[in-house]
């Protein structure tokens, strides 16, 4: 088998460091607002991608630009400056799926992954986009036994792409699903005039909805009202399955998700990866990991389309229901490396001796720690109180400014 890639979403300095120190083979990001998450992730400037691009390259991961939004006649300059940035950056290849973008990154010598936005679906599809992109994202109603058929053929016909090396075929593995296969909605134009396909989604399917007759004003009774808002797909269970089928890129939806969730889902999928590799892939390890993946923003698990089920099964929530709760609690006032001590400004909620906690920023990415102890003036206490300054064991490097949140179990935290 051939180590499939892990390839990590970014919507902050933040989330890039926290993918990086999780392992990832490569990232994904947005540019300004030409990209399918332009109203809910940070997006990076064009200034930034030089950034971007020297950390990748530092630590010798891919990163990819998400240009994939349809484009109207007054985004093309827009799009040409971005492509012509990325280019003159380094960044390794851009994700779109309007034609426009894909004909000029060609021009530009700059590698293209073709969005699933396409939704190539079959070998026929291939053949034709393999003239443009050399990474072809399956439509991701694709189930194993098609994306297997995919994968074999372009070994058997040796389907290359326009760099002349194989296609690479790349499915996502984790993160939120679309109520509409391949993510082609237009419910969020429709009801609140601003397209998904422009990168404005409202999330209209995530909503509450009741059927009622107009005739007699009878409800329908729901078992559900969350009847269009489809559980996060989570591929742990069968990740064997889809790296033995050839796929060679497994994608991680979440660059609207926080640097904690970044760090957690890509630590799971790597360890998993590996694991596959080395053999000693099992489902006794595949409930571990699912237990961290519960930890982090999620609206439940599902299979997705991957096992031929015609519909993913439905969320009964709006959001997260993630076991773990994260509450702001402050800001690092400054560390101490040879003590292994943070000093840490409690501004919101208080921390108390015992409390595990996160620490984020731009250089630091995610670090996790438990307040073994606590200190006040030099004195130990049980709870810090707010506001206050106090000092906790750090083992690892965090930085001023940097922001601080205590960890809560859900049940432990409601029922306080």
């Amino acid at each position: 088998m051939e180590k499939a890639e892990i390839l990590a979403p970014v919507g902050s300095f933040e989330s890039l460091k926290a993918a990086i120190d999780a392992g990832c083979d490569s990232i994904y990001f947005g540019v300004k607002q030409l990209n399918m998450r332009a109203r809910r992730a940070h997006n990076f400037s064009l200034d930034e991608l030089k950034e971007v691009a020297s950390i990748c390259k530092k630590h010798q991961i891919k990163s990819y630009i998400t240009l994939n939004t349809l484009l109207y006649d007054h985004d093309l300059p827009l799009m040409r400056r971005i492509v012509d940035e990325a280019v003159s950056a380094g960044i390794d290849a851009i994700i779109c799926q309007d034609v426009s973008a894909i004909q000029y990154a060609n021009e530009k010598g700059l590698h293209v992954h073709a969005s699933t936005q396409l939704s190539i679906s079959n070998i026929e599809s291939v053949k034709f986009y393999s003239q443009f992109a050399d990474t072809i994202v399956l439509a991701r109603e694709v189930d194993l036994k098609m994306m297997e058929e995919v994968c074999r053929a372009i070994k058997e016909e040796r389907i290359s792409g326009p760099s002349g090396n194989l296609i690479r075929i790349e499915v996502f593995v984790h993160g939120a699903l679309c109520i509409a296969q391949a993510g082609r909605c237009q419910m969020s134009l429709l009801q609140s005039n601003t397209s998904a396909q422009r990168g404005a989604c409202l999330h209209e399917c995530r909503k509450k909805y009741r059927i009622i007759d107009d005739e007699t004003d009878k409800e329908l009774i729901l078992e559900n009202q969350y009847v269009m808002s489809p559980k996060d797909l989570c591929t742990l269970p069968f990740l064997d399955k889809i790296i033995k089928s050839g796929v060679a890129v497994l994608k991680i939806e979440g660059r609207g998700r926080s640097p904690q969730y970044v760090n957690t889902v890509v630590k799971v999928y790597k360890e998993a990866r590996d694991a596959v590799l080395n053999n000693n892939f099992d489902q006794d390890k595949v409930k571990k990991w699912i237990e961290e993946l519960k930890t982090v923003y999620n609206r439940g698990f599902c299979d997705g389309y991957y096992l031929g089920k015609p519909l993913p099964e439905w969320s009964k929530v709006s959001g997260n229901v993630s076991t773990d709760e994260r509450l702001y609690a402050g800001l690092v006032n400054h560390y101490f490396p040879k003590a292994g001590i943070a000093e840490i400004q409690i501004q919101a909620n208080e921390m108390r001796k015992g409390d595990r906690f996160v620490v984020m920023g731009k250089t630091t990415g995610v670090k996790f720690a438990t307040a073994d102890s606590i200190m006040i003036d030099e004195k130990f206490v049980e709870t810090s109180g707010k506001p206050s300054m106090i000092t906790v064991p750090v083992s690892e490097k965090v930085r001023k400014n940097d922001k601080v949140y205590i960890l809560k179990k859900r049940e432990q935290h409601e029922g306080a």
